[in-house]
Formats: C-alpha cells, structure tokens, sequence
C-alpha cells in the first residue's frame, strides 16, 4: 500500500466536503455524498425524448429530434445548489461526476452508440479565462466518458454577449442566433449530443444546433444537466 502524507495531511485540514449538503466526504466519494446523489431529482425526459415540454421551446428556432435533461431544475433545490458550486464556486469536477452519472443512465435505457461526438456549448474566449473552465464542457467530459464517444470542442462562439438573465424568449433569441459558428467538415453527416449546463429557453441551444446543422451534421440531439422554468 503506498501512502502519500501530503495527501492525507491536506485531507485533514482541507477535507473534501459534497456539494450538496458540505457534509466531508469519504475516500469513495467524489464532489457528491451517496445521500446527495441518491437525492437528486432526476429528470425522465430521455423516456418521451422527442415529445416533451423542452422541445416544445425549440419551435420554430431549430430542427432537433430529441432533447434530454439530467436533473429537474428548482429554486433553491439541490439542482440550483449543484449549478451554482458547478458555475461560481471552482467545482469544474462535480460537472464531470453529473455526466458521468447521466451517461450511465442514458445506456441503461438503450441510448449507447447513438451519436459520433459530444459536443459542448462554447463559452467566449473572455469569459473562459474568468472563470477558467467551460462548466458545459465538464459536463459533455464527464457524458463522453460513460458513453464512449469522442468529445468534440471545435464549435465557437465568435460573439460576446450580455446575460440572458431577464429577458424574453424572443430577446433571447436576437441576442444569440448569429453568435455560434463552426469551422471545418469534421460534422459532415455526423450525429451529434450537444450539451449545455441548463436550460431555459432554449435560444443558446438552438442557435448552437444550428450552427452544427449548417456544417453538416446530419441530426443533432440537446442534454443539459438540468432543465427549468422560465
């Protein structure tokens, strides 16, 4: 048995603690208690992935055929506490462990080798260097690991854009349908999982998914880690 000291010294000073509930976690834990992940309000859209309340948003913005989310969105519930660890608190590996857990449940429903890559939704290049990681794009790490697929990060957002934060369905849309954009044939007739940490609306995803139609992708599919209201 090797033993790290520095490891076990930082350990007790600097306990690992679950995102969830900030109890310390075990040295079989990652980012979530087994209390926590057993509470997480799991989502069922993968099973009416084509008929549900999340691509109802998408009409009239975009052409996908199924829309997924992880985790159903609450205020003040363990969802919105989780995206909000994930984004603003430095915890980029609670969006792989998310992913990895969703991946997991999508194969045990039959949905392995469906799609060629994962592909997350950008952030701006401005934005990566202040916050240091893309939380959509732990999320897509943590997806491509249970599924075995490729992650692909060649899409890009060209634009900075202001918050979406209180503004309408449409506004939304006019902030973002010109913004993303991808370059080269690696999507040509490919089938794609575009990934994104929420969603709301739908206009970031749907202008994304656009983009990746335009280069040639043959169908594409949306998964977020966690689905709201507007």
């Amino acid at each position: 048995m090797r033993f790290n000291f520095l490891e076990d010294f930082l350990a007790l000073v600097f306990p690992q603690t679950c995102c969830g509930c900030k109890t310390s976690l075990y040295a079989f834990e990652n980012q979530l208690c087994r209390k926590c992940e057993a509470a997480l309000p799991v989502a069922s859209y993968h099973l009416r992935p084509t008929d549900n309340d999340l691509t109802v948003k998408l009409l009239g913005l975009t052409e996908v055929e199924k829309v997924f989310a992880h985790l159903r969105f609450s205020k003040s519930g363990l969802s919105q506490k989780l995206l909000h660890q994930l984004k603003y608190k430095n915890k980029p590996q609670l969006g792989e462990v998310l992913g990895k857990l969703y991946g997991q449940r999508l194969i045990l429903d039959n949905f392995d080798h469906h799609w060629d890559f994962v592909v997350p939704v950008p952030l701006h290049p401005l934005k990566l260097r202040s916050r240091g990681y893309n939380q959509s794009a732990k999320f897509a790490m943590g997806l491509s690991h249970s599924l075995d697929i490729p992650l692909h990060e060649g899409l890009q957002r060209i634009k900075f854009t202001q918050t979406q934060t209180r503004k309408s369905r449409m506004e939304r849309w006019e902030n973002v349908k010109d913004v993303f954009h991808f370059e080269g044939k690696d999507m040509v007739g490919k089938n794609i999982l575009l990934v994104d940490d929420v969603m709301t609306t739908g206009a970031t995803l749907a202008a994304c998914a656009n983009a990746l139609l335009s280069a040639g992708s043959k169908k594409v599919d949306l998964a977020v880690i966690a689905a709201g209201r507007v």
